[in-house]
């Protein structure tokens, strides 16, 4: 048996957006179920997001500490954003998101894993990028506001990082998915083996 999702359409009947933000949208759909019974379904709807896993010769984890309100925690993360732009080149969005959040650029890039992050209420679709041979990026740094003003730098060996997902205390999505990626990755066929950064995202297509 082959383990793969495979995209599917189920009829809608009707649809609304009953709100609208600046990044995203709640979204109505009336949707046909197999048995021909109609029911509704609210949605986020999303534009999709990149995060990277920036990893240095040391074998440590580049995170920063961000205050999120939905669930009133400052959280261990590793850099991540929105593409803000339809179609955009995620590879060119998580290099960005690097050297604002970090003011760190990077030489090896790979995908390391493509997560949909709340698939029942929720259509984002996150790419999560491996990271090596960091240096200081160059020019200024990119001026930081609102929750960003507070971010806190660090720099975390990947075991401990590990220890900290495994004793539940450290949640972010992105953080858990890369690193248990990477050790998965490290166990497997080895990291040089994981896709090209530019590597296709049905969920999510660009062009490179």
């Amino acid at each position: 048996m082959t383990i793969k999702d495979t995209p599917q359409t189920w009829e809608i009947r009707a649809t609304q957006t009953p709100f609208v933000g600046n990044k995203t949208s709640v979204r109505t759909d009336e949707v046909v179920m197999p048995d021909g019974s109609v029911v509704g379904r609210d949605y986020q709807v999303h534009p999709g997001s990149v995060a990277v896993l920036a990893l240095d010769d040391e074998d440590r984890v580049l995170v920063i500490k961000q205050y999120r309100h939905p669930v009133r925690h400052k959280l261990w993360e590793i850099p991540a954003g929105l593409l803000d732009v339809p179609g955009e080149n995620p590879l060119h969005a998580a290099r960005r998101e690097l050297y604002e959040e970090a003011h760190v650029k990077a030489e090896d890039w790979r995908v390391l894993t493509d997560v949909y992050t709340t698939p029942g209420g929720c259509d984002e679709s996150v790419r999560i990028f491996l990271a090596r041979g960091l240096s200081e990026a160059d020019g200024q740094r990119f001026a930081v506001e609102e929750e960003e003003a507070d971010m806190e730098h660090a720099r975390v060996p990947v075991a401990d990082l590990v220890r900290a997902i495994l004793a539940g205390d450290v949640h972010n999505n992105c953080l858990v998915v890369g690193v248990l990626s990477l050790v998965a990755a490290r166990g497997g066929e080895g990291v040089d083996a994981l896709r090209p950064a530019e590597a296709p995202w049905p969920a999510r297509p660009f062009e490179a």
